[in-house]
């Protein structure tokens, strides 16, 4: 057996989700929507290699969260009798529940944080779905209160940060890049609740673990971080950033030893460089991003690595009105 041979047998041994179960998510998700584009942007380029987006802003919902929401709640309809699907969120996640549970002909009731962002609220609302608003402005007292409500009979609560089915969902970005670029040298990430980076992760270490998988979390939301860092969980106190999709303070310990089997660099964002990032994409290629769906730029403008080419995840498009207004972009 040769070197590279070894390498993917042992990845494909420790590597959940399994690279069997995401190729059957992609095929799943394929009679849903189609790939989402790859474009050029050379004008982010600028260690001199070529660097690409990846427009998940393009899906249903305005972000990446359908992937694992359609895919996630498909598998546990396999597993129990589902009536009505929770789910505890900012916004993207629940609006990706509140879409899966519609298509898939389901009820669904969804936690947000107090004061949530309102184009979030709005397009969970108009998929009818159930609204809660609970506790704070992080989800803490969301998701607590989605837990106790999913203990009635057929309710279950699709929690993005631990749900074992879900990653394969959006595993499947990293599989529609391999087909777009076979050679692609980095992917940068976005790193909220982790399911997507350990999805992305999971599926190109699987298929070409030599791909640099970069995650991307704000400086003012750094507990996976913090965590990846120092290889143990660290909460922090608040999280208080204008990349809601990012907003996590507690982690879990799984999801902690996941990335650290899979992420090779985390690179923190300021909140300028957040806004910066959203202008820039918006004046180079027209895109519009909210805050965490500019992040992965956010650091490549910040740290642009010599190897190529690189591919950064434009995760979401909801934008708030007083977001573009900071960043500077039309209305």
């Amino acid at each position: 057996m040769e070197a590279g041979d070894k390498i993917l047998a042992v990845m494909n041994r420790i590597i959940t989700p399994e690279l069997t179960v995401i190729r059957e998510a992609q095929k799943l998700l394929a009679v849903h929507f189609v790939a989402t584009p790859l474009v050029a942007a050379p004008g982010l380029a600028r260690s001199g290699a070529d660097v690409y987006l990846k427009l998940e802003l393009k899906l249903p919902t305005g972000s990446f969260k359908p992937r694992g929401a359609i895919w996630g709640l498909t598998a546990n309809l396999r597993k129990r009798e589902i009536r009505e699907v929770t789910a505890s969120s900012t916004g993207n996640h629940g609006a990706a529940v509140a879409f899966a549970a519609k298509t898939l002909g389901l009820r669904a009731t969804i936690f947000l944080p107090a004061n949530p962002n309102p184009v979030k609220r709005k397009k969970i609302a108009d998929l009818g779905a159930a609204i809660v608003e609970a506790g704070g402005a992080d989800l803490t007292d969301a998701c607590q209160q989605a837990m106790e409500y999913s203990a009635r009979p057929g309710t279950y609560f699709l929690n993005d940060a631990t749900d074992a089915d879900l990653p394969a969902g959006p595993a499947t970005i990293g599989l529609e890049i391999l087909a777009q670029l076979p050679h692609v040298g980095a992917i940068f990430v976005p790193m909220g609740d982790t399911a997507l980076i350990r999805g992305v992760g999971a599926a190109v270490r699987q298929v070409n673990p030599t791909v640099k998988i970069i995650g991307v979390q704000a400086e003012r939301a750094p507990s996976y971080f913090l965590s990846w860092r120092e290889g143990r969980v660290i909460p922090t106190a608040t999280c208080d950033t204008c990349a809601d999709g990012l907003a996590t303070r507690t982690p879990d310990e799984a999801n902690v030893c996941a990335i650290r089997e899979l992420v090779d660099d985390v690179i923190l964002v300021s909140e300028a460089e957040l806004l910066g990032a959203i202008r820039r994409l918006y004046e180079l290629r027209g895109v519009v991003a909210e805050p965490a769906g500019a992040a992965a730029a956010a650091a490549f403008l910040k740290q642009p690595l010599s190897v190529g080419p690189a591919v950064l995840l434009v995760t979401g498009g909801n934008i708030t009105d007083a977001i573009r207004a900071r960043a500077g972009i039309p209305q």
